[in-house]
């Protein structure tokens, strides 16, 4: 396969600005495998970045290049290589981390203090035509699994991670607070973990009819409707086995929190902008409820390809917008900036 020895990429040289530049193709080492990028999902955090140049304390150190949610196609291996090979279709888990240390021995590797992650300062990120990965965070994909549904395994990962975490079941309920793209597919991970009901709230009809359609029981407007009374309500009158807050909105995890019923379990995947937020604890211990921090996830590729590849739910009707690498700024743009019409965004770095 005929490789260049340089590429385009979309590098954020400064808050709120993308430029298209020429750079060298990766070199490999012997466990390290090239990619090319064929479709990369905008995250939130890509947003943040691009919006304010930090996440905490993670800065950015310009120029660096975003995007960690992508798929593409493998054009050469390291010598040491053997779980992949060029022309492989992979779905790429954007992180590395060192295998040695007590999280990663214990399978925990999530939380590996030494993980090397796609987009997360100083790391570049895959708005590129090329990337490298280590071949274990590569993964085969199916035939008739796109590029762009295998990008989505990143974000649905989370929701899976989620139901692990906090033990989801046959036919347990749910809510998920917040359909953002990654409640929109936590949504898909609860249907496929088989939970009974399945409610979910936000503030635009557009995501609600959206997580319908991807397998939620019940939508909820909170514009219209108080969230927690409404759950019950439809609940027969009790709260849910298990909540998810995935807004990073701090009413949303209030509204969480008391949906649950006695020996709930409540996830909190969003990240609000503020570190402490003030929770009902008479009710956290009165109710013996189980709480669960959500940090990305670990070991959920395999089973994210299987769910998506089995055409559970039509995750591609998520993406409504979508651009050539050169656009990316735009693509930028339209994430930051649309939070009614635009559901997901994607760059295409070989279009």
């Amino acid at each position: 396969m005929n490789i260049p020895t340089t590429m385009k990429a979309a590098v954020m040289t400064e808050p709120r600005r993308i430029v298209t530049q020429e750079r060298s193709i990766p070199e490999l080492n012997e466990h390290e495998v090239l990619v090319k990028v064929m479709a990369v999902g905008v995250c939130g955090s890509d947003v943040h970045y691009y919006e304010h140049g930090k996440i905490g304390n993670a800065i950015v150190e310009y120029p660096m290049i975003l995007g960690h949610e992508c798929a593409g196609e493998v054009v050469s291996v390291g010598k040491s290589v053997s779980r992949v090979q060029p022309g492989d279709r992979v779905a790429i888990e954007p992180q590395t981390t060192c295998g040695r240390c007590p999280a990663c021995k214990s399978g925990k590797y999530n939380l590996c203090p030494d993980v090397v992650f796609f987009a997360t300062p100083p790391i570049d990120g895959a708005f590129a035509q090329y990337v490298k990965a280590r071949e274990d965070f590569l993964f085969p994909i199916p035939d008739h699994l796109s590029y762009e549904e295998a990008s989505l395994v990143e974000p649905f990962s989370v929701g899976i991670h989620a139901a692990n975490r906090t033990g989801l079941k046959p036919g347990d309920t749910v809510a998920i607070m917040g359909m953002g793209p990654v409640g929109l597919l936590a949504v898909v991970a609860a249907k496929a973990y088989g939970a009974s009901r399945i409610y979910v709230t936000d503030l635009e009809p557009v995501r609600l009819e959206a997580a319908l359609k991807l397998g939620a029981t019940h939508a909820i407007n909170v514009r219209e409707q108080d969230a927690v009374e409404t759950i019950k309500e439809l609940n027969g009158g009790t709260g849910v086995d298990v909540a998810w807050e995935t807004a990073g909105n701090p009413k949303a995890l209030q509204s969480a929190l008391l949906s649950l019923r006695r020996g709930g379990k409540l996830a909190i995947v969003g990240l609000p902008v503020q570190a402490e937020i003030p929770l009902n604890v008479h009710f956290m211990t009165d109710h013996e409820v189980d709480i669960y921090g959500v940090f990305r996830y670990a070991d959920t590729y395999p089973a994210g390809i299987k769910i998506l590849a089995s055409g559970i739910a039509d995750v591609k009707s998520l993406i409504t917008d979508s651009y050539p690498l050169e656009q990316t700024q735009e693509a930028m743009d339209r994430a930051m900036n649309n939070k009614s019409g635009s559901l997901k965004v994607m760059v295409y770095p070989n279009a």
